[in-house]
């Protein structure tokens, strides 16, 4: 699985706002959240997902609580709490993902460096998403068209 890591910096279409910084555990505990709704310490160990103590995982779900990234509410026997995103998988990968592409393409001498290597590893996961890639594309300029016209 591919992890990220969101830099704390803001683009610079955006307000100033920064994203908190967050690191590969922590990303990949979110990640594993969006699969699977929601969960517990427990039961993220179980899934065999991810090989950390239990403690590790504990006090990292604690920091992304901290953090605002999740929401808490204890379980049904009242012995653990339960995990959920505060924020929609979509809205996850969008800051996650928006977060990373925009400090690449920033950072390039050549942005379609970053935008070809995107290419690479979503045909190397899988060949069929590329015809959403450019669904997704030909839907952006749409809307960009519609933008443009008074």
């Amino acid at each position: 699985m591919l992890l990220l890591e969101v830099s704390s910096m803001s683009s610079s279409k955006d307000s100033g706002s920064k994203l908190p910084q967050l690191g590969p555990l922590e990303t990949h505990l979110l990640a594993l959240l969006c699969q699977r709704k929601d969960a517990t310490v427990r039961e993220l160990l179980v899934s065999g997902k991810i090989e950390a103590a239990y403690t590790t995982v504990m006090t990292t779900l604690d920091r992304l609580y901290k953090k605002g990234f999740l929401h808490r509410a204890t379980d049904a026997q009242g012995q653990a709490f339960r995990y959920r995103l505060k924020q929609d998988d979509r809205m996850f990968y969008r800051a996650t993902l928006g977060a990373n592409l925009n400090r690449l393409l920033q950072l390039a001498a050549d942005p379609s460096l970053p935008l070809s290597y995107l290419v690479e590893t979503v045909t190397e996961h899988d060949s069929a998403l590329l015809d959403e890639l450019r669904r997704a594309v030909n839907r952006k300029r749409q809307e960009l068209r519609r933008g443009r016209k008074p």
